[in-house]
């Protein structure tokens, strides 16, 4: 699999048919697993982000899950957060700062792998083992070697 030709939509979906494998629930139409033991994981893709809308969103921990006809609003025990460009420093330092929000939210820096490279930066504290599915993936399938945002501090592109 070549990252550069994939959006990350395309990554998420093929990450997840290998979920569905697993015996995990997943959604056609939305970015979550669910885990055998009823546990949600979220990913979440975007370019940038402000402030309080990281904060609003990452302490929040609900969601809408589509079930035919209606919505309904579940607990979100993991968020991944997965960016085409490089995350404002401001996301890094306020997971890396909170134990709690450390615990229950994961980074993923995929912008050194849109501009050619193969090396990700990445914050993953949590215990999901969806999360940490999702890192072999990258590395296995996508042939990504993942760094703690400590080892690379910053990106060259």
């Amino acid at each position: 699999m070549n990252l550069p030709l994939l959006e990350i939509w395309e990554l998420i979906d093929s990450f997840k048919e290998q979920c569905s494998f697993r015996g995990w629930e997943t959604c056609k139409k939305e970015d979550w697993v669910k885990t055998e033991d009823g546990v949600y994981h979220n990913f979440l893709w975007l370019q940038t982000i402000h402030p309080s809308t990281f904060e609003k969103i990452a302490s929040n921990h609900k969601c809408g899950i589509y079930r035919g006809l209606y919505y309904e609003v579940v607990n979100i025990a993991y968020m991944a957060w997965l960016f085409k460009e490089s995350p404002p420093e401001f996301i890094l330092s306020n997971v890396k700062k909170n134990s709690e929000l450390s615990e229950k939210t994961a980074i993923f820096d995929l912008s050194c792998a849109y501009h050619g490279g193969n090396i990700c930066r990445k914050i993953n504290e949590t215990d999901s083992m969806v999360f940490k599915e999702f890192e072999k993936f990258l590395k296995d399938e996508c042939s990504f070697e993942l760094k703690s945002v400590d080892e690379i501090p910053t990106l060259t592109t």
